[in-house]
C-alpha cells in the first residue's frame, strides 16, 4: 500500500522552514489506518511482546491498535504531571530548553518485553527518553516502530543500535 500518498505535507508549519508530515489524512481512511498498524506490527509478531509503550500524543494513536494487534497491553507515556499514581520520569533536551516525560512506576515489570511505538522518528530525542525510562525499570526492548522516519535528521543514531522499523521514509 502507498502510505506516503495518504500523508499530507504542510509547508512552513509550525514554523517557517518546516515541512510538517500530517498523519490525520491517513487516520481518516479506515483501510489505510488498519493497514498501517499491521505494517508497523508485522516485524514484531513473533517477538512475544508483552506491552506496547507509546508517548503522548500521537504514540497513543498508533500504540493502542498496535497493542491490540500484538495481543499486548498498552502503556501511555505522558508529559509531566498528567498521571495520577507514582511515576518514573526522564527529562530530555529540546531545541530550546527541556521537557519531562513520565509513566507509572508500576507500569512495567522487570523483564517484560516491550515495543515502543510512535508516529514519527525525527531527531530521536523523545523516543530516546522513553527508551531510557523503560530500561531504567527493567524492560526488555524488542524494538521500535514508527509510521514515519525523517532520515535526514539522523534520529536512528541516538537509538543505540536497537531494532527499528519505519514505514514511510523521507
Amino acid at each position: 500500500m502507498d502510505f506516503r500518498s495518504s500523508i499530507r505535507t504542510i509547508e512552513d508549519w509550525p514554523k517557517k522552514g518546516i515541512s510538517f508530515k500530517d498523519i490525520t489524512t491517513l487516520l481518516k481512511d479506515p483501510a489505510v489506518f488498519k493497514a498501517a498498524v499491521k505494517e508497523m506490527t508485522s516485524p514484531f509478531m513473533n517477538d512475544r511482546v508483552d506491552l506496547v509503550v507509546g508517548p503522548e500524543s500521537r504514540g497513543f494513536i498508533f500504540g493502542v491498535p498496535a497493542a491490540i494487534e500484538l495481543n499486548a497491553g498498552f502503556i501511555p507515556v505522558r508529559k509531566k504531571g498528567k498521571l495520577p499514581a507514582e511515576t518514573v520520569s526522564v527529562s530530555y533536551e529540546l531545541e530550546y530548553g527541556t521537557d519531562t516525560l513520565e509513566m507509572h512506576k508500576d507500569a512495567i515489570k522487570k523483564g517484560q518485553r516491550i515495543l515502543l511505538v510512535d508516529d514519527l522518528l525525527a531527531t530521536g530525542g523523545t523516543i530516546s527518553a522513553v527508551m531510557e525510562m523503560c530500561e531504567r525499570v527493567g524492560a526488555v526492548i524488542v524494538g521500535l516502530s514508527f509510521m514515519i522516519e525523517l532520515e535526514y535528521l539522523s534520529g536512528r543514531e541516538k537509538l543505540n543500535g536497537k531494532r527499528i522499523s519505519s514505514i514511510v521514509k523521507y
